[in-house]
Parts: C-alpha cells; sequence; structure tokens
C-alpha cells in the first residue's frame, strides 16, 4: 500500500510502499478515505516531539470504511463508516477503567507512537473504531478527530456552563471548532482572537466577536468590550507563552484559563495579580477522551458543529502537497484545516 513516512527526523516526509496490515484479535483494517493534516504533524515531522522516533507513518486525524475484522471482532462490520479515537491504550488500568485514558502507561498515539493515516490503510483496535454516521462527510469526520475533539475537551475542563462568557485564541483548526462548540454548550458570548483577518471572519460566521490581535491589544480590547469584566472561560490553542498569558489576563474573577496549545516553552505570571489574587484557575488540557466523541458526532451531524468552512482544501496522497501543507503550518500561513482524501 502506498503511505507518506517521517523516514528521517527534520525531513520532508517520503512516499513508501508498505506491506498491507493484517489486523489481529480484537483490531480492525480500516480503509482510510480521510486524514487530516494537523500542526501537531509539522512538530512531529520537524523533531519537535522527544518521544516520537523514525520511521514512521503521520497521520492522527483518520477516517475511512471497515475493510477487515480481526478474530473475535463482533461490534463492526465490513463497510462501515468509522472514525478513529487516536490514542490506543490497554483498557484495564487504573487511568483507562476511570475514564481518563490519556494518562495510560502504554498508551500509544496514532501517527505519532505507532503508524497512522498518512497511508492507504491503518490497523487499530476495534473499540478505536467509532461509527461515522452518514451525514458527515469522511473529510469532516477526520477533522473531528483531534481538533474538534480537543476543543471539546477543552471546553468541558474548563467547566464550561450555559449563561458564561468565552475568549478562544487562535482560530484554526482547533480554535474555529471551539467557538461553534463554545455557543452549543450555551455560551452567552464567544470572542475570537487571531492575528488573521479571514480566519476571523470565519468565527464571525459561527456568531463569534471578533477581536483582531495584529491590530489591538487583545486583553484591552476584550476587557472594553465586556465593560472591564473579563470573561469566564478562555481556550488557548496556540502554545506561546505570549498568548498563554494573555488566556490569564482575560480572565474575569474566578475566571478558567484553559491550555491547549502546544509549547515547550516556559510561560511567565504576576502570580498575585493575575492568579491569586481574583482566584483565576489555570488548567492544562490533555487530547480528548472517546467518552467524549459520541456527543462531538452528534452536534456535528446535527450542524451545530459545521465543518463546511473549517475543511477548506483537500490533496492528494502525495508527498510534495502534503510537505508544502506541513512547510505552511510551520509558518502559521495554512488555511483553516487541509485533508488528505483517498
Amino acid at each position: 500500500m502506498r503511505a507518506l513516512r517521517i523516514t528521517e527526523i527534520g525531513q520532508p516526509l517520503q512516499a513508501v510502499e508498505l506491506p498491507l496490515p493484517v489486523p489481529g484479535p480484537g483490531d480492525v483494517l480500516v480503509r482510510v478515505r480521510a486524514a487530516g493534516i494537523c500542526h501537531s504533524d509539522a512538530h512531529y515531522r520537524a523533531g519537535r516531539s522527544a518521544s516520537l522516533t523514525a520511521p514512521v507513518t503521520p497521520g492522527h486525524e483518520v477516517a475511512g470504511e471497515i475493510a477487515a475484522l480481526g478474530a473475535g471482532v463482533t461490534t463492526h462490520q465490513v463497510g462501515d463508516r468509522v472514525c478513529l479515537h487516536y490514542l490506543v491504550t490497554c483498557g484495564r488500568c487504573t487511568h483507562c477503567v476511570a475514564g481518563r485514558e490519556q494518562f495510560c502507561p502504554g498508551g500509544q498515539m496514532i501517527g505519532h507512537h505507532r503508524d497512522g493515516g498518512y497511508a492507504e490503510a491503518i490497523v487499530v483496535p476495534a473499540r478505536n473504531a467509532v461509527p461515522l454516521p452518514d451525514a458527515i462527510p469522511f473529510e469532516h469526520g477526520a477533522a473531528l478527530m483531534c481538533s474538534s475533539a480537543t476543543s471539546l475537551h477543552a471546553l468541558r475542563r474548563g467547566r464550561l456552563a450555559p449563561g458564561e462568557t468565552v475568549a478562544v485564541i487562535g482560530i484554526g483548526g482547533l480554535g474555529i471548532s471551539a467557538v461553534q462548540l463554545a455557543k452549543a454548550l450555551g455560551a452567552l458570548d464567544v470572542y475570537a482572537i487571531d492575528r488573521d483577518a479571514a480566519k476571523l471572519q470565519a468565527a464571525e460566521r459561527f456568531g463569534a466577536i471578533a477581536v483582531h490581535a495584529s491590530t489591538d491589544d487583545p486583553v484591552a480590547r476584550v476587557r472594553a468590550l465586556t465593560g472591564g469584566r473579563g470573561v469566564d472561560v478562555v481556550v488557548e490553542v496556540v502554545g506561546s507563552p505570549l498568548t498563554m498569558r494573555q488566556a490569564v489576563q482575560l480572565c474575569a474573577v474566578q475566571g478558567r484559563a484553559v491550555i491547549a496549545g502546544l509549547s515547550r516553552e516556559a510561560m511567565t505570571l504576576d502570580t498575585y495579580r493575575e492568579l491569586l489574587g481574583p482566584e483565576t484557575e489555570l488548567i492544562g488540557s490533555n487530547d480528548h477522551l472517546l467518552a467524549e466523541l459520541p456527543l462531538l458526532l452528534e452536534l456535528a451531524r446535527r450542524k451545530r458543529l459545521d465543518l463546511s468552512d473549517v475543511v477548506v482544501r483537500t490533496v492528494a496522497l502525495e508527498a510534495g502537497a502534503v510537505n508544502a501543507v506541513l512547510d505552511a503550518l510551520d509558518a502559521y500561513r495554512a488555511p483553516l484545516r487541509t485533508v488528505i482524501r483517498m
């Protein structure tokens, strides 16, 4: 089968031919129909993850059809439309049993610790293959599995309640989903913060209040728009020390700043004025949970979460095209979401 691989850290993906994987007991073989190109994939290609070793097939946003069943699988049938929960876990440890499987000691992320979806087929445990409603295109199903799912988890970590206000910093694939999901979960007002006018226009179409970080101080602007109060929940998906601190500064008294953007750089705070005094909560948000996916998919099926303006481009499973998208992501000049279509 055809696949694109990270064969050497820091180098472009290479097109290779690999044997078709065979599903073991409890596994399913999925014919990949769509694989999202995520900013995390650009980080992995560049070597910004110490836990990644080459060679590996990237791609953790995957949707497709069941092509074969391993021994003992009774939950799926050949031909079923599915999208893939990207974390393969043991299912038995304390964390898995408690519903926080992202902390499973043996957890492996597809496209990172094991081969992912930049290929014509992939094998995963049957429990990772989540039914994809017919109303949701494969391209949207793939993107839902990372950007949208991570945004939903971040809002849940922030304990967003109906009638509260939200700010989203970074209107890329995660941010535009966070805007819609915040509205679906009952947010009164949602402020979208970015430097890209086109992305802000997309957020406005979903009812967000745009804040142009290229021309305004976003903290001062949101404070002005809220009468000095700030917002109840901030979701930060950029991953820079500046925007992470801004997330804290945007919070109202007893607000919750949820950091979901990837970064290895330290952030600084005025711990009294920005954290202790207003009793701000600084919350980390790590990926998402399998148990959150049914709600996410139902919101998408009902068009409460619409990725039509998010998945703006598709490319073929070709090294040149995919490397170009990863280059653009690395330079922060990529469109909202590009998906490999097969």
